[in-house]
């Protein structure tokens, strides 16, 4: 029996995705892994292409491994974030390509050619590997290669802190390794939306302390009676800037407080986040100002 795959979202009026197809995303919860796929194993992909360079032909080279010789492979990004490259990138792994333009997107068809070329170079470029201070990354995910300065900011800030807390969008781990370095901090509960930041945290936080969750913060997991959270939340949502995404954060830290735990955020001095902390906390101190951020503590 074949399968079908879908990566990501594409506009259901641009692409058609097929009827069953699997979802093969790092940021959808639950979804296949696209470098699980054994190669020839799919009839047909339909891959939103993500904007980063390495990231986007990692992806459709997995995908172009992934199907059968002769299978179709549909590939789509908007002509600023990738699609104008779609077609030459293609062709470099010897598709004949068929192009489209529609709704400032860029949609390219290709049939899998029997034999494929670059595909594992492709690969290795994108995948899992160790950066500055050798820890493990991968490009897609944030601040993938270099340092996470609104992270290293609230590093600074922090006391060592104890009890039961949680990461949320903890990336590759680095806020997690710093909490975790207080030898008064008995559990970590680290969560992000990404995969593939998830599995490279593990990779580089080896401490039975610590727990993993691939989930989107806004829904899950359920954490509660939490001693405190540390947070360096996002703001974009699909590449476009979300404010209401960090302020969800903080209102799912508030739930997962005990009475008196504290939060512990840095964001970017431009985001509008005090207004729900003091709707949401009984106290909320400044610990850091200056720069390009700003760094709080809210006592539940």
């Amino acid at each position: 029996m074949t399968d079908t795959c879908v990566y990501g979202a594409p506009p259901v009026a641009l692409a058609e995705v097929p009827p069953g197809a699997r979802q093969a995303s790092p940021l959808v919860p639950g979804a296949a892994a696209l470098e699980d796929f054994a190669p020839a194993s799919l009839s047909a992909a339909v891959i939103a292409a993500p904007p980063g360079t390495i990231e986007r032909r990692y992806v459709l080279a997995l995908a172009l491994r992934a199907l059968q010789p002769g299978a179709s492979l549909t590939a789509l990004a908007h002509k600023e974030k990738g699609g104008s490259r779609l077609r030459k990138e293609l062709e470099g792994f010897g598709c004949s390509v068929e192009e489209v333009g529609r709704h400032h997107q860029r949609i390219c068809h290709v049939v899998r050619p029997q034999a494929a070329e670059g595909l594992e170079a492709a690969i290795a470029a994108g995948g899992p590997q160790r950066v500055s201070g050798g820890l493990w990354s991968q490009p897609g995910v944030f601040s993938w290669d270099r340092d996470d300065l609104g992270s290293q900011a609230l590093i600074a800030a922090l006391p060592p802190l104890a009890g039961h807390g949680a990461d949320l969008g903890c990336g590759i781990g680095v806020l997690a390794r710093a909490v975790l370095a207080s030898p008064k901090a008995t559990r970590l509960d680290l969560v992000d939306l990404d995969r593939r930041a998830i599995e490279a945290a593990r990779r580089n936080i080896e401490d039975p302390r610590a727990q993993f969750h691939w989930a989107d913060v806004r829904r899950g997991p359920e954490l509660s009676g939490l001693d405190f959270v540390v947070t360096n939340p996002p703001f974009h949502d699909t590449g476009l800037e979300d404010k209401a995404l960090g302020q969800a954060f903080i209102r799912r830290a508030h739930g997962m407080l005990r009475p008196g735990g504290a939060l512990w955020l840095v964001a970017n001095r431009h985001l509008p986040y005090e207004a729900v902390l003091g709707e949401a906390f009984a106290k909320v101190l400044p610990r850091g100002e200056g720069g390009a951020f700003k760094i709080y503590e809210a006592r539940r």
